[in-house]
């Protein structure tokens, strides 16, 4: 059997909580469609992430990547396109300020997601989920998780799908700070989706 490797993030910034962690301990060693889910929930932390990633894809070998993330204000499913070789932003949890760095100086300027993106926005839109094709997975951890990813894949001449999707905050968190929200079982059906649809 496929495996997809199902990748989230730990609570950040202001945000108690982190709906992405939630979606991956509900689908980590379920079978949808071809593939068995293998998760992980990573700590939002430029230091440790590129390792992170790397190390999953060497243990797990998986024949599919899909890579969520929290954004925090969107109103939609965001599927991007395409990440950049930079990090800036906000602080991240272990007080590493970025300021413009390059993921990998000798990397490319841009990569852009293999997973089949269109597909995905139809299969969302006609089981009436609100999603969108994304141009920016922005400059913060979700862009370098995606861009890692795909260099990692790239490098290694491996040819799977693989990208990342964000996903909006479930309703504690907007309540908490004021941002649009969805419940968190829209946001595991929305996931749940897309995973049968790569």
């Amino acid at each position: 059997m496929k495996t997809l490797l199902l990748t989230g993030f730990e609570p950040f910034l202001q945000f108690n909580e982190n709906p992405t962690g939630t979606v991956v301990k509900k689908f980590d060693g379920d079978v949808i469609g071809d593939y068995k889910i293998v998760g992980r929930i990573y700590p939002v932390v430029f230091d440790q992430i590129n390792g992170l990633i790397a190390d999953d894809i060497e243990e797990v070998k998986p024949d599919a990547v899909v890579n969520l993330g929290l954004a925090g204000g969107r109103h939609t499913v965001h599927i991007e396109r395409i990440a950049i070789n930079c990090i800036d932003g906000r602080t991240d949890n272990a007080g590493f300020n970025p300021d413009g760095e390059k993921i990998d100086e000798a990397g490319p300027d841009g990569l852009f997601s293999t997973l089949p993106i269109k597909r995905l926005e139809k299969a969302l839109k006609t089981n009436n989920v609100p999603a969108d094709i994304s141009n920016t997975a922005g400059t913060y951890l979700c862009n370098n998780l995606m861009y890692t990813t795909l260099n990692i894949l790239r490098q290694k001449d491996i040819d799977i799908p693989a990208g990342f999707i964000h996903v909006p905050a479930h309703h504690e968190i907007g309540a908490e700070i004021g941002v649009p929200s969805w419940s968190q079982d829209d946001i595991n059906k929305a996931v749940g989706i897309i995973l049968g649809n790569i």
